[in-house]
């Protein structure tokens, strides 16, 4: 579990592409303080597992599923990426529950400034619009933001120049892809609501009747 607040940027070492599936080997500092083999890392939102460790450098495994879902594909020695560690259980939660599962992979269509702060446009695929509300999370790059705007299909966000520093959003063009995780309360809301009824009377006492009564 992640919170979206960046700890660091790192840089790319190297992508050995294999058939499918391939090796990723980040640089960074502060992420290795306490950082162990089998500890996850966020690396620009996406979960992985550190592999090997050799000083200021880890290798994390990336299956074909994760090329597809997320913008790893296109990483290129040099290239920045944000990288966060697994939130520690007190540690303070920042952001918001962020679990590293990139739902898909979004373009930057738009880019403004505004005054102090910069305005980002990412066109987004229907099952990422589908959990957007306005004012509502969602993790870009695995950074913790708020939906400021929402288009038919596109997500704004508004960012403050520490973001811009921090993170590897103040080196995105447009056309850049961007890593989309919604929200996943809302995903939970909805699995709970498509249960059938009849499932629902043999599992519990509480149906969606009962909770309507009850003011809910």
């Amino acid at each position: 579990m992640f919170t979206g607040i960046i700890e660091e940027l790192g840089k790319v070492v190297s992508l050995k592409r294999g058939s499918q599936a391939a090796i990723l080997a980040i640089e960074g500092n502060l992420i290795f303080e306490d950082l162990k083999l089998g500890d996850s890392v966020a690396v620009n939102g996406v979960c992985l597992t550190a592999s090997h460790i050799s000083g200021n450098m880890f290798q994390a495994d990336v299956m074909n599923e994760t090329f597809h879902r997320s913008s790893l594909g296109g990483l290129q020695k040099g290239d920045v990426v944000n990288l966060e560690r697994a939130m520690a259980a007190n540690g303070r939660f920042g952001g918001h529950m962020v679990a590293g599962h990139i739902d898909a992979a979004g373009e930057l269509v738009g880019k403004q400034r505004d005054d102090n702060a910069v305005w980002f446009t990412i066109k987004a695929p229907p099952q990422v619009m589908r959990y957007c509300v306005e004012k509502g999370s969602i993790a870009l790059d695995g950074i913790s933001l708020t939906i400021a705007k929402l288009g038919e299909d596109t997500i704004s966000v508004s960012m403050i120049p520490h973001t811009m520093e921090h993170t590897n959003f103040g080196k995105k063009k447009i056309g850049d892809l961007v890593n989309l995780e919604n929200d996943m309360v809302g995903k939970y809301v909805e699995k709970l609501l498509q249960v059938p009824k009849e499932q629902e009377q043999k599992t519990s006492g509480i149906t969606m009747e009962t909770l309507l009564r009850a003011g809910f």
